[in-house]
């Protein structure tokens, strides 16, 4: 059956074990051609084929929710369930998305590309499921050993196990990894239970009925082990032994991440904000012994694979769990270390918490290191780093810097392991550095980019939007309009030299790839006793869809043409 025929789960019910294990390898040889040029995630969903065909042949989607802990591994939850056709334009502009999304179908229940929360979405399904009398629906949570790393993970447990009433399948798809190998005591737990069953394990002793270990690659053995679940009408854990990778020889010997996430074959090798830090880190690392870094099961997406290389007893995986790494290095600060923390910014919203009261609070010095801030492209909504600039500003004596430049980062992130009584803050984008932007002069609280001694306009560009701010300001100047630009450096707390510069101007506009509520352009204006002159042009309040960073930046005029055009609209309404 050709695969853009799949229409419905129920179009596999037919199908003999022979037919199935063919789909399977169809199956792979779709994703590997598709998500290789495309870009996306492709380790994990080469590893989860024959587990979730067996699941759509025993479940009834969507009456029995498919949960999927992340929901990166679903691509082949999506064929199945009709959306083949749309994987020409994975991750693109109008496209399928890279997770679930529910505007595509009624299929995907959750959203989610935050790992450990499935199993928390699953136990409020459950409990509605029950008030409303429905016992004919079962919840299924799909759920990787590395999300059970994360703390949400067990909070969700302790509560799924203590209600034998409700059945909740967790299917634990372990392939002993995350990005790289799962580490901590769990790891090791689910190496015995691996080797063979045991007369008592962890889940048994939360609560639920333990079946496994399953070869994760059989579908007969899958679909009986499921089959077996859903009829004890209970919380069950049916573990899953797979290989990420699984049947693609390049994923399969790749020891770093199995080709967790790959990019599209036709993408340029320009040098990425992410390597800049990982080169800047190394050097600070050699030069002082007391810094240290820590990473949420990130540790090469992040940067730290050189430092890690260099310097191993100074990193600490703490695994997908982003709260305790904050604390961890809350832990170390008062140990006289300083730590940096290298995280998405996305991730980062999940600490928020233990920054304010464990790292703030305590006038600790550690570095959190932001990669994926600002608009990501194409991982979409869930991915977007769009908060941490509009959110850390509150917290007291936090600095927060956006570098515009590999130069800039190099020189930020030297002068915030250098401050050891408060937390310090860098965010930089998914993209290509690009060129370093010479300052024409600095001063104190700002470097100028483009002077204007008769300027009317202040353009406030902050981190790399700063190439489209002098672009625009020389499309300004041919509309007799003189512009000038500076670069804050340092976008929280706001200096007060910036404040008495924008004074000086008939508009002031600061650019940012950030929420505007909360920006710097909203601190700016309020700093300001006269209103009107100071606007922010940033992002909106929204959850932005999945296309690349240039389009999404475009679509919100956060290029050259987008901010001549405001300019010269608010100078007329002026």
């Amino acid at each position: 059956m050709p695969l853009t025929e799949l229409t419905t789960p129920a179009d596999l019910r037919h199908l003999s074990t022979v037919d199935l294990m063919v789909l399977a390898e169809e199956i792979r040889a779709f994703l590997v051609d598709n998500v290789r040029r495309t870009g996306g995630h492709l380790g994990p969903n080469l590893g989860t084929v024959e587990l979730t065909i067996a699941l759509h042949r025993v479940f009834e989607s969507p009456r029995d929710p498919l949960l999927f802990d992340t929901g990166h591994q679903a691509y082949v939850h999506k064929v199945l369930t009709g959306r083949a056709g749309d994987f020409g334009a994975l991750r693109q502009a109008g496209g399928a998305s890279g997770y679930p999304s529910r505007t595509e179908s009624a299929h995907d229940v959750i959203e989610n590309s935050h790992a450990s929360t499935a199993l928390s979405y699953a136990d409020g399904l459950a409990k509605s499921f029950e008030l409303a009398g429905r016992t004919d629906r079962r919840v299924v949570a799909v759920v990787g050993d590395g999300a059970l790393t994360g703390g949400m993970a067990w909070e969700a447990l302790n509560n799924l196990g203590a209600a034998p009433s409700r059945p909740v399948i967790v299917v634990l798809n372990d392939n002993g990894r995350s990005y790289a190998p799962t580490v901590g005591g769990l790891a090791a737990h689910l190496a015995r239970l691996r080797a063979g069953p045991t007369a008592m394990n962890l889940f048994m002793t939360l609560g639920f009925t333990y079946l496994g270990p399953v070869d994760g690659h059989d579908v007969v053995a899958l679909e009986k082990a499921f089959q077996c679940a859903a009829a004890l009408g209970r919380p069950v854990v049916v573990h899953c032994v797979t290989e990420k990778g699984k049947g693609y020889p390049p994923a399969e010997e790749d020891e770093a991440d199995r080709m967790h996430a790959i990019s599209p074959s036709s993408s340029g090798e320009a040098r990425s904000w992410t390597s800049v830090f990982a080169d800047a880190v190394v050097e600070i690392g050699a030069a002082r012994s007391d810094v240290v870094c820590l990473t949420a099961a990130m540790a090469l997406p992040a940067g730290l694979g050189p430092f890690a290389a260099r310097f191993p007893e100074r990193v600490f995986d703490v695994g997908i769990a982003e709260q305790h790494a904050v604390t961890s290095a809350a832990g170390l600060a008062m140990g006289g270390l300083h730590p940096v923390v290298a995280i998405y910014s996305t991730f980062f919203n999940r600490a928020f918490d233990q920054v304010l009261m464990d790292v703030a609070l305590h006038r600790l010095g550690v570095t959190f290191v932001l990669d994926r801030a600002g608009v990501t492209g194409p991982d979409g909504a869930s991915h977007h780093g769009m908060w941490d600039a509009s959110v850390l500003p509150v917290v007291p004596g936090l600095r927060l810097a956006a570098p515009r430049d590999p130069a800039a980062l190099c020189e930020l992130l030297h002068a915030a392991v250098a401050v050891s009584d408060a937390p310090t803050v860098l965010r930089y984008p998914k993209a290509a550095a690009g060129p370093d932007i010479p300052a024409v002069r600095r001063t104190d609280g700002y470097d100028v980019l483009r002077e204007g001694p008769d300027a009317l306009v202040l353009l406030v560009a902050v981190g790399p939007l700063a190439a489209a701010c002098l672009a625009a300001a020389d499309e300004l100047a041919r509309h007799d309009v003189p512009t000038m630009v500076v670069d804050p450096l340092w976008i929280a707390p706001l200096h007060p030299s910036l404040v008495r510069l924008a004074a000086e101007f008939r508009l002031v506009l600061t650019v940012e790839d950030t929420t505007a509520i909360g920006a710097l352009g909203g601190r700016l204006a309020q700093s300001l006793t006269s209103t009107g002159r100071v606007a922010t042009f940033a992002l909106p309040p929204a959850f932005l869809p999945h296309a690349s960073r240039t389009e999404i930046l475009k679509a919100h005029g956060l290029d050259a043409s987008g901010i001549t055009a405001t300019v010269l609209k608010r100078l007329k309404a002026a």
